[in-house]
């Protein structure tokens, strides 16, 4: 048999075995068809767990997270830092315990809402300035509301809770024209500011029963301590709400959500971490008028005083979720709540296991 004659036999072989295994690729290797390529991999290489359940975050998006973490603790730090530092240069200066408890200590837990919004409006994303005012003020009533009635039954009392609810509900009521005009003005925002100031000088002039509190029981820190308590917590809470926006804004954009959505859940939740964390020591303390009084006061500062300070100084352009359904939600939660307040003898855990349920549904339904 001649050489030439095998030469060919050999090289048939081979061609005859890479046409079994498909047409060629340009560089010489066989093209397998994608469903037996898939079954190979499938049946001889292990697939990491995280390209079993979706894509491997990204190195920076990493680093996204660790800024949501880091605005987070910085804002439940910063605002303590800043109501302890501030009760205590109040408690110097021979103010009652009444007022310090309605503004200081009720404008100091919403510090946080006002540095989120305050730089989202700044940075162009007017969804997360919006959308963290209605999910704080949804978050305080059924989260943080639910929970602390879940810990021990809020008695429900007071004299001034009529008043105090009216306002609450009529704070977000009186946004609906003001949404439906496409953008929060300076004018709306001096507009519901001044609503915020004829509040405050009402509650002073009719301050209502007053409650033995905690605020007395301590005596107060030098007033150097105080000072430092105040700007380290000023410092913090600015830092956290630079991270916390920054992070959330990116991570957002990567997964394709929307600002809006994250303001009204991850956002709105971690700036009402204050008024969680003074709604259950209240609890545990069966202290009820103040959870009550934390709940009905941070969502008139939010509304008012928060919304209506970053409209001065940035106008917020509305989207058209928030006028037909974030909004309306709010309302209907709002007027619930005070029907609730104005009927009931207390919340108990029955009622606050409903709240937070409602609470979870509506996250479920602003996706």
């Amino acid at each position: 048999m001649s050489r030439s004659y095998t030469r060919f036999t050999a090289m048939a072989k081979v061609r005859r075995r890479k046409n079994r295994q498909g047409a060629l690729h340009k560089g010489g290797r066989p093209e397998i068809p994608n469903s037996i390529r898939a079954k190979w991999l499938k049946r001889h290489i292990r697939v990491p767990i995280y390209q079993q359940i979706g894509p491997r975050p990204k190195k920076g998006m990493v680093l996204e997270y660790l800024f949501v973490l880091i605005g987070l603790v910085g804002l439940f730090l910063g605002g303590e830092g800043l109501v302890r530092g501030s009760v205590s240069i109040a408690r110097r200066m021979a103010i009652s315990p009444f007022v310090i408890g309605l503004t200081i200590v009720g404008f100091g837990t919403s510090t946080p809402e006002l540095l989120v919004s305050l730089q989202a409006a700044l940075r162009e994303v007017p969804d997360l300035a919006i959308g963290n005012i209605l999910g704080s003020n949804m978050a305080n009533i059924l989260l943080i509301g639910g929970i602390t009635a879940l810990l021990w039954p809020i008695a429900i009392k007071g004299g001034t809770l009529r008043r105090d609810a009216a306002v609450g509900l009529g704070a977000v009521v009186i946004l609906l024209p003001i949404f439906w005009t496409g953008q929060i003005s300076r004018l709306s925002g001096i507009f519901l500011f001044a609503g915020l100031v004829g509040y405050l000088v009402w509650t002073f002039l009719q301050p209502g029963e007053e409650f033995d509190d905690d605020l007395t029981s301590t005596p107060p820190m030098p007033v150097w301590l105080s000072v430092i308590w105040v700007i380290g917590g000023l410092a913090v809470l600015m830092l956290g709400a630079k991270f916390l926006v920054d992070g959330s804004v990116t991570i957002a954009r990567h997964f394709g959500a929307s600002e809006a959505f994250i303001g009204l859940t991850v956002v709105a939740v971690g700036t009402s971490l204050p008024e969680l964390a003074t709604s259950v020591i209240a609890a545990l303390r069966r202290q009820s008028d103040i959870a009550i009084g934390n709940i009905l006061g941070s969502g008139i500062f939010n509304v008012l005083g928060i919304l209506g300070l970053t409209a001065i100084v940035h106008p917020i352009p509305v989207a058209s979720r928030f006028l037909t359904f974030d909004l309306p939600v709010l309302v209907a939660v709002t007027f619930g709540f005070a029907v609730v307040l104005l009927n009931r003898p207390q919340i108990g855990r029955v009622l606050g296991s409903a709240m937070v349920l409602v609470y979870l549904g509506y996250i479920a339904a602003a996706q």
